[in-house]
């Protein structure tokens, strides 16, 4: 997730239907390291993460793709949304009646929207989200959110300050 001094880019990090992010994919120890590799530098040229991992350039490649089409990961560009003109970052903890995967495809199309999970606890999802300043975020909360069917309370956490944000965790 990202947080206050830095954004994923919404072109590479295209909506798609919560069940399809859920599904697992079976993983080897090449496709791990890999994963890994890239964690630390996402611009790691193939050359050299196949000649850690002990495959062909062409083969990276295919395992990467292969990797990117099955959503297991995204090769994006980190951004600071302040640099970029965003005033306003939040997380926003939504209750729901009804169809909470309904509900979720619905505020994850919202372009604001950079992060939405179903979650078991206060809310029934949560979403981070972007606004270039207070007015956008009001509108966005109202307009788009609280006018979806079925979300019956919203809550905003403004973000104020980044303590840690990483994109490292491996891959099990």
């Amino acid at each position: 997730m990202s947080a206050a001094n830095s954004h994923t880019s919404k072109s590479a990090s295209a909506h798609r239907p919560l069940e399809l992010v859920s599904s697992r994919t079976s993983l080897d120890a090449v496709d791990r390291r890999i994963i890994e590799l890239l964690q630390r530098d996402g611009r790691r040229p193939y050359g050299a993460i196949a000649d850690e991992v002990g495959l062909s350039e062409a083969g990276v490649r295919r395992r990467v793709q292969r990797l990117r089409d099955a959503g297991v990961m995204q090769i994006v560009a980190i951004t600071d949304p302040l640099q970029l003109g965003y005033g306003r970052e939040a997380l926003i903890g939504i209750r729901v009646h009804g169809d909470v995967r309904t509900v979720a495809d619905q505020v994850a199309a919202i372009e604001e929207a950079n992060y939405v999970v179903m979650t078991a606890g206060s809310f029934d999802l949560i979403a981070e989200v972007i606004a270039v300043n207070d007015d956008a975020l009001v509108h966005l909360l109202n307009d788009s959110i609280r006018s979806i069917p079925g979300v019956t309370e919203v809550e905003t956490f403004l973000y104020l300050k980044l303590a840690k944000q990483t994109y490292a965790w491996g891959a099990k």
